[in-house]
This record gives C-alpha cells, sequence and structure tokens, in this order.
C-alpha cells in the first residue's frame, strides 16, 4: 500500500482548520499552531461582553481533529521540502498549505483564553466610559456589543479615516454611524491616538488634533498586520508582497510552485478578507490537493473573488449589510448574523454539535 501523502498545515485559524478537516482521512495531516485551541473570530467580541458564549465559540483542535498531528509551535522558516518551527523540529511535507493570517497576540491554551474573556468581561462591567480606537468592523461591532448589553456606559470611538468600516461602502459606513449615534456612542472622525502612549494606569488620552478623553479603559481594534514574517528569509520570499500577502494563482497557489497553497488572509486574494471566504479557500485548496494526491485527471479548481459584500453586527438584533442589490441595516441581517454569529453553522462544519 502507497505510503500516504504528508500535508502541513501552518495556521490553525479558520482556513487552516477546514482544510484540516477536509484533508485528515485522505493524508497525513500535521497542523503547526501556536495555539492548541480553535476560536472562532467573529465571535470574539461577544464573548467580551458575554464570556460563557465563548464555551462554544473556543474549542480544542483535537475536537475536530480525530486524525493527524498538532505540532503547538510557531513556523519560523521553511523549504520547498520541509516547514522548520520555533522548536527546532523540521516537518516534511508532500504538500503545503499557508494560512498564518494576520498576527496574533493571545494566550497558547484554551482555558487562558477563556479566562481572558473574563477579565475583558469584568473591566467592562467595571468601567463607566469605555474607549475604543479604531472604527473598522471591530470597532464599531464592540461598541455596539457593549452599548446593547450596558446602555448606561458611556461609549467613544476614535478612528483615525473620515468614515467608519471603510472596508465597505459609504452607504454602510453612514448607517452604522448613524445607528451608533442613536444609541448615544460617541464617534470622532479624523483623528488618531498614538498606541505607544497607552498604559493601563492612565485614564486620559489625548488626539492627533489635541483633543483630551477621559475613560476608565480601552481597546485597541485597530488591524493587525498580516503573519507573514516568518517567510521574508524563506525560499518562499519572493512570494510576499509589499503589504505581506502571499502572490497566489487562480488555484490559489503559491505562484511558479505547484504543491504550495496560501488561505484566508494572508492570500493575495482581491476580496475583503472575512471569516466565511476564509472557509471557500479552505474548500478549493482541500479539493486540489485531493486530486493531486490521487493523480486525478480533472482540472484543479479555480478560485473566483468574491464581489465587495459585507456584514457588520450591532448587537444582538441588528445589522448593516452591503449586498448585490443594495445596502441595509435592521433586524433582517442582524437575524442572519447577529443573534448566533454563524456558530453553530462554523462548529457544525468542523464536525462538532451546532
Amino acid at each position: 500500500m502507497a505510503e500516504a501523502k504528508r500535508v502541513v498545515v501552518v495556521g490553525g485559524g479558520v482556513a487552516g482548520a477546514h482544510v484540516v478537516k477536509a484533508l485528515q482521512l485522505d493524508a497525513a495531516v500535521t497542523l503547526i499552531d501556536p495555539k492548541d485551541y480553535f476560536e472562532i473570530p467573529w465571535a470574539m467580541l461577544r464573548s467580551m461582553v458575554e464570556p460563557s458564549f465563548a464555551e462554544r465559540s473556543v474549542f480544542d483542535h483535537k475536537d475536530y481533529m480525530h486524525s493527524g498531528r498538532l505540532v503547538k509551535s510557531s513556523a519560523v522558516n521553511a523549504t520547498d521540502t520541509h516547514v522548520v518551527t520555533a522548536l527546532g523540529e523540521h516537518i516534511p511535507y508532500d504538500y503545503l498549505v499557508i494560512g498564518t493570517g494576520s498576527k496574533f497576540n493571545g494566550p497558547s491554551t484554551k482555558q487562558e483564553r477563556l479566562k481572558q474573556f473574563e477579565a475583558e468581561h469584568e473591566k467592562i462591567k467595571n468601567a463607566s466610559r469605555i474607549l475604543i480606537i479604531g472604527g473598522g468592523p471591530t470597532g464599531v461591532e464592540l461598541a455596539a456589543e457593549i452599548k446593547v448589553d450596558f446602555p448606561d456606559k458611556k461609549v467613544i470611538i476614535i478612528h483615525a479615516s473620515h468614515r467608519l468600516i471603510n472596508f465597505l461602502g459609504e452607504k454602510a459606513s453612514q448607517k452604522a454611524l448613524d445607528w451608533l449615534v442613536s444609541k448615544k456612542i460617541e464617534v470622532h472622525l479624523n483623528e488618531r491616538i498614538d498606541l505607544e502612549s497607552l498604559s493601563e494606569s492612565n485614564n486620559t488620552y489625548t488626539t492627533s488634533s489635541g483633543m483630551t478623553i477621559s475613560a476608565d479603559c480601552h481597546f485597541v481594534c485597530v488591524g493587525n498586520r498580516v503573519a507573514s514574517s516568518w517567510l521574508q528569509e524563506s525560499v518562499f520570499k519572493d512570494s510576499v508582497d509589499k503589504d505581506g500577502h502571499l502572490k497566489v494563482d487562480d488555484c490559489l497557489r503559491l505562484r511558479g510552485k505547484t504543491n504550495v497553497f496560501a488561505v484566508g488572509d494572508i492570500a493575495d486574494v482581491k476580496e475583503i478578507k472575512q471569516g466565511f471566504l476564509a472557509e471557500r479557500h479552505a474548500t478549493v485548496v482541500a479539493g486540489n490537493i485531493k486530486k493531486l494526491i490521487l493523480n486525478s485527471k480533472h482540472k484543479l479548481t479555480t478560485y473566483k473573488a468574491a464581489s465587495a459584500m459585507g456584514m457588520v453586527s450591532l448587537g444582538r438584533n441588528v445589522a448593516v449589510a452591503q449586498l448585490p442589490f443594495g445596502t441595509i441595516i435592521g433586524c433582517i441581517p442582524g437575524r442572519i448574523k447577529s443573534r448566533g454569529l454563524f456558530v453553530g453553522k462554523t462548529r457544525k462544519g468542523l464536525g462538532l454539535t451546532p
């Protein structure tokens, strides 16, 4: 019997986890991730105001990995045949899937992550005035979650751009702003705060225009950089673009490579970076690797970049949605996303009970 092909997946985020789930019975799969758990990232903000929510949105990799090997470490280098981990292990591969996404500075164990949510909940509960730095989807959703669960708290958003949630169109930005203002959330656009000046002990914040804001606590909700620095000195360094993304072809392979793929936020696909699209990447890549393992005569599946759609949750019952036919806000998109945040659907997709 032929020896199973070795598939190494670097990064246990949305895309990486779904690739592992799809291939674990067809190959000898190794997942390299510095955490021992998987987290549904779009459920994180709800977990900050309702820590019990994380009991379903954070779970061990082993819960969906019924075969294969988990290496709890970061990748620090790669060759055409091996991935090198921070522990010094050289892990061989026949096929490599890179899904390290954006930088994550959280804890490495599930229990530590759950405790972190408890601590953030206490921080919110004990504060009267809360400053949110960043008005992208994370900042807007966190402000809404806090205001819906704690309506008496003063919530302030500082955003560097002239409009909120820039990744969507102006109509979505305006609808989100109108909703926030209607909930008495204070929004300051075209303002910055020096992140280097932040400290937990200082409750006074000065913006780029000299405005002074007092708050009992703050949350930084600015975008994280793509986690590709470990590839800068590797054999794949020429595949990293100026923004840190990996240049991929229509089949999500690194350009010029036949057995190395990139999925999720790290791939330079020209589309909005969203979780459900990372799942689509995983489906395409897992299917293509199966075809290559089987020496299938069928052509590899190509990936078509998604149109500029997106939803931003505004608490538990409302969301703003940019769809192909228009931009809407209210309980209809809220019913689709905000109530359950697709947690049950994501769990089911990984083979767990919803």
